[in-house]
């Protein structure tokens, strides 16, 4: 069916770490506009089509839209990589590691 490469798509070269960045583009995981929405309307469309060709365009779309997802939690990662707690609160980015990412007991001994 599909084959997996355990490398990106496109490489994501980000040096420094920029937390406000990383809440812009977090929004592109399962935001109105991110990858999981649109996978999900292509995959979702598919079952609409008239004949197998659409369908079948219509489903390599949706997996392709999945695969950016990868690329955007690269990107988020590279990006919060070595933040202190502090700094990721200060940027918006608390609830979703408290929720998340390195847990709520990690946030709550930084914050005493």
């Amino acid at each position: 069916m599909w084959t997996y490469n355990k490398i990106l798509q496109y490489p994501v070269n980000i040096k420094c770490p920029n937390p406000k960045l990383a809440k812009v583009i977090i929004s592109q995981y399962g935001g109105p506009d991110g990858e999981l929405s649109a996978s999900l309307r292509y995959l979702s469309q598919r079952f609409a089509m008239p004949d197998q060709k659409s369908k079948a365009i219509l489903n390599d779309i949706g997996t392709e839209e999945l695969a950016h997802l990868e690329i955007v939690g690269t990107m988020v990662h590279k990006l919060t990589d070595g933040v202190c707690p502090q700094e990721l609160q200060k940027a918006g980015l608390g609830p979703y590691y408290t929720d998340h990412g390195v847990g709520l007991e990690s946030i709550q001994k930084e914050f005493k």
